[in-house]
């Protein structure tokens, strides 16, 4: 079962980490997303819950920027 971060993780990361995190969600997305579309999805909330966690991701990494 993978663990979401929680936003005090997120904010130990450093930058690059967490654009990694971002690329690396948002592949694992785009295949859930393709087994969605062929029927082979067995966990339909791991979309909700990768969108979430992108989201949470940007918004930390322009809280720094900022």
């Amino acid at each position: 079962m993978v663990r979401t971060l929680t936003n005090q993780e997120i904010r130990a990361l450093s930058d690059e980490q967490i654009i990694k995190k971002i690329e690396e969600s948002k592949e694992e997305l785009f295949n859930l997303r393709l087994s969605q579309a062929t029927g082979n999805l067995e966990k339909p909330s791991r979309i909700k819950e990768l969108r979430k966690l992108v989201a949470r991701l940007k918004t930390i990494l322009n809280e720094r920027k900022n």
